[in-house]
């Protein structure tokens, strides 16, 4: 597209302000910009801007309120791991191996995001929460998804795979692909790891106009974890799974250093309760807690945001004294493979775009660079849970917070969510798992260390156990390796070492 037919169609949708310091740019700069600009279609960008714009006029206000149209799931489409007799607990971990063992099951990760809040300039899978062993997210997920893939072909004598599709974005893509190469893929096929982009949107003033970053570039951001719908369709993903007989996925973000990954439980209870659309759900730890609730709005299931609900709906409790709203979204999904293409195919432009005010670094009227310190722009995103409303067989299914959910978001030095408390989750779960199996620890001195069989979530583990998922996916297996003996803290557990 030439530079003329550019600035008639910037023109056309209002933002002729983008090429603004075009004679500035040196000829590499124009030809980049001119390849960026070609590729937005004016009748979106047009609808775009004024959709920001319109959205961040419209914040939510007490009418948006849902309470008086919201109800909880019903109890007969909730599993849950702490009011389920151990009979049915071992069915469906069964029927969830013996899927993975016929090759039906797959995971895909949602890793577009980049790493701001946690202070790194790289994704957040390649960050190391200063483990023993100093394993990356990455890598303990490689590994879990090594371990599953052997425990289900020991259980059914097959040889399987579990396939790792991996959404990327513009800022993610390339340092992912590089940091497997760099590490063999941690033990992992490469032809069974699959990393896809999904799309990137311009972000917005509050006037609706395009935020330059540079005097030769948009400011871009990734169209939110919703748009993995668009994503599959962009880079023929489906067709992917469809060859290689994946029939059910379990989805999952980045940061929660506790995931199980294809998990065979979930699996196994979504696969038996015969849903195309399933919920990792934990129980909130307080009512005013900020997580968004999975329950029925009109009828259809969606995940409510804590600042759309009175707290007097937070607060309401049910027969046995149980929050009546305590199912607190984790982003861990169960999806059918038919599913998925339903919604790719016919559904994702009926996704609920949501309003993200950031502080977007833009050039000014007079050509400097500009970091805001306050919100100045807007993004939109989708979620990846805005399509529960589309399944016509949705389960939620409830685990344990210490054991599942522990997500790195922030950097140190705030209470919640950070390296320091994702690494405490891991190793206080390592550590419940030595004791269980009959482990004992001694200090370096070969002094007893005195079991404590429970911790508070603030609360170091008195040694440090570290267990490599290669050993044990999830606490499985340790008894023939740990009873009886006595383990020196610090300890790594890689299989070689007891």
């Amino acid at each position: 597209m030439s530079f003329e037919e550019t600035k008639s169609k910037l023109e056309s949708t209002g933002q002729a302000h983008i090429l603004q310091y075009w004679s500035e740019l040196s000829s590499d700069e124009k030809e980049t910009f001119l390849t960026e600009l070609s590729q937005l279609e004016p009748g979106e960008l047009k609808e775009h801007c004024r959709c920001a714009a319109d959205a961040a006029k419209s914040q939510s206000t007490s009418e948006d309120l849902l309470d008086h149209r919201m109800e909880p799931v019903p109890p007969e489409f909730i599993g849950s791991v702490r009011k389920t007799d151990e009979k049915t607990l071992t069915s469906w971990d069964n029927e969830g191996f013996l899927q993975i063992s016929k090759n039906k099951v797959a995971v895909l990760l949602l890793a577009g995001g980049q790493g701001t809040r946690l202070g790194v300039p790289y994704p957040k899978g390649m960050y190391s929460v200063g483990l023993p062993s100093g394993k990356t997210l990455y890598q303990i997920q490689a590994e879990r998804i090594q371990k599953v893939q052997q425990l289900a072909n020991q259980k059914h004598n097959s040889k399987c795979t579990v396939p790792w599709y991996i959404m990327t974005s513009e800022f993610t893509l390339e340092p992912t692909e590089k940091f497997f190469k760099e590490n063999n893929f941690f033990g992992l096929n490469p032809s069974d790891v699959i990393m896809f982009e999904q799309r990137m949107i311009p972000a917005v003033s509050f006037d609706g106009k395009i935020i330059l970053e540079k005097k030769g570039k948009i400011a871009m951001a990734p169209d939110g974890n919703g748009g993995l719908y668009q994503a599959l369709v962009d880079n023929n993903v489906i067709e992917d799974m469809e060859k290689r007989g994946v029939e059910y996925l379990h989805v999952y973000c980045v940061d929660n250093i506790l995931v199980k990954m294809a998990d065979p439980a979930f699996i196994g209870f979504c696969v038996q309760k015969g849903a195309e659309c399933g919920a990792k759900v934990v129980e909130k730890a307080y009512p005013a807690e900020p997580v968004g609730v999975v329950c029925r709005v009109d009828g259809v299931y969606q995940v409510v945001e804590y600042s759309e609900i009175q707290p007097e709906t937070a607060e309401l409790r049910g027969p046995g004294g149980e929050l009546l709203y305590s199912a607190g979204n984790i982003c861990n999904h169960f999806f059918t493979r038919d599913f998925l293409k339903n919604i790719a195919e016919n559904c994702r432009g009926r996704l609920k775009q949501h309003v993200a005010l950031k502080k977007v670094p833009f050039v000014d009227d007079k050509g400097n660079q500009v970091k805001p310190t306050k919100a100045n722009g807007i993004k939109m995103e989708k979620f990846v849970f805005d399509v529960f409303q589309f399944s016509r067989k949705f389960v939620a299914f409830e685990v344990l917070r210490e054991e599942e959910f522990s997500p790195l978001k922030n950097a140190d030095g705030v209470p919640l969510d950070t390296p320091t408390t994702a690494r405490r989750s891991l190793l206080a779960q390592h550590y419940r798992w030595a004791l269980a199996a009959g482990g004992s620890f001694v200090n370096s001195s070969g002094e007893p260390i005195p079991p404590k069989h429970s911790l508070t979530r603030d609360e170091d583990p008195p040694a440090v156990c570290e267990i490599s998922p290669l050993v044990s996916y999830f606490g499985e297996g340790l008894g023939s390796m740990l009873k009886g003996k006595d383990l020196t803290s610090p300890l790594v557990l890689d299989g070689n070492m007891v």
